[in-house]
């Protein structure tokens, strides 16, 4: 079938196989089409809001060894901190009177924020009338559940790819199977989900890509976070070259496509590639941006990859010229929490069995 012509069955029923998947991957003369399929998709089932979530990066220590992500523990040239529970409230508060509806606590995994410390911190953040999701990596079932019943609502858990030979690749000492259990669990709990990928790893393939967005599919996300991977020069993978931004945003523009009512960030690591990349992510299927209300060093410290602090402060920081750029792209920001809304019938073989 001509490519043109997949993009439109897409369009229309959310539906596609690998193969098909691929040959829009492998085709460079259909990104326009693509990208304004996935354009329409968002209007139709999500509007033209755009919600922010504010961002507070509260720890950049982390056990973990992950081989792409600056963070990892064997990185000595990171100057590492911790928020203390009141630094994290103070921010929050901020964000509350700036407007926002929801806040994103993104973190490594610091074996210091327990479920004993965070679970206090989250019930005053809920008693602001905020929406909380978290980001901070593997836990436990009775973690999960000690932090939904204090009030968060979303969890994000990037399984960077589904390949299982690539993620325990770059992951040393992670289970692919715990990474899974994690997803299943916060399922089982009735938080809105979140995964997602890193595009454009090493040795990763479009084949993988594909079964990556169908894995999305089949768990029935309610948000995705993708980007492009960008090499960290404290890493292992810091001589890898650097994969292009139409790539990032083919993939996203082909999840949108097959689950045409969730969340979609258009993430900071887009205008890490081009100033312009969140826009450009905006116009192609996605309908979230999350401005990083971090402040002072801990911003500059929460190293994840080259260009991340510069990109996320400037030109979105700002919720007015936020406003203004939006317009200009006949967009607005969204008034309320901007969840899931589950407006898509996903009884054609969606069946969050994994």
């Amino acid at each position: 079938m001509d490519t043109n012509a997949l993009i439109k069955q897409a369009e229309q029923q959310h539906l596609l196989s690998e193969t098909q998947i691929l040959q829009i991957l492998e085709d460079r003369n259909c990104n326009a089409s693509l990208f304004a399929a996935a354009d329409r998709v968002r209007k139709k089932y999500v509007g033209d809001e755009v919600h922010l979530r504010a961002l507070i990066e509260f720890t950049n220590i982390c056990q973990n060894h992950c081989l792409y992500c600056g963070l990892r523990v064997e990185n000595r040239s990171v100057t590492r901190y911790r928020m203390t529970p009141q630094q994290i409230l103070q921010l929050t508060q901020k964000a509350a009177k700036q407007g926002y509806k929801t806040v994103v606590l993104q973190g490594g995994e610091d074996p210091y924020f327990t479920a004993d410390v965070l679970v206090p911190l989250l019930r005053q953040i809920k008693a602001m009338d905020l929406a909380i999701t978290l980001s901070i990596g593997e836990r436990s079932y009775e973690d999960y559940r000690a932090f939904k019943e204090a009030g968060a609502d979303r969890y994000l858990l990037r399984i960077e790819t589904t390949e299982r030979t690539l993620y325990e690749k770059y992951h040393p000492n992670m289970s692919f199977d715990n990474r899974l259990r994690c997803l299943r669990d916060l399922k089982r709990l009735g938080y809105e989900t979140g995964t997602g990928i890193l595009v454009g790893l090493p040795s990763q393939s479009l084949h993988s890509l594909a079964r990556d967005i169908l894995f999305f599919q089949k768990f029935g996300a309610d948000m995705i976070g993708l980007g492009p991977f960008i090499p960290n020069p404290d890493t292992p993978l810091k001589n890898t070259p650097t994969p292009s931004l139409t790539s990032a945003l083919k993939v996203m523009a082909l999840t949108r496509l097959l689950l045409p009512d969730i969340n979609i960030p258009a993430t900071t690591a887009m205008e890490a590639l081009q100033s312009n990349g969140r826009f450009k992510a905006l116009q192609s299927g996605a309908n979230v941006i999350m401005p990083n209300i971090t402040e002072g060093e801990a911003r500059k410290n929460y190293a994840l990859y080259p260009g991340k602090a510069a990109a996320a402060q400037a030109p979105l920081g700002l919720r007015q010229e936020l406003e203004t750029a939006l317009r200009a792209i006949g967009r607005r920001i969204g008034t309320g929490y901007g969840g899931h809304t589950h407006l898509f019938d996903k009884s054609h073989g969606h069946t969050n069995s994994l």
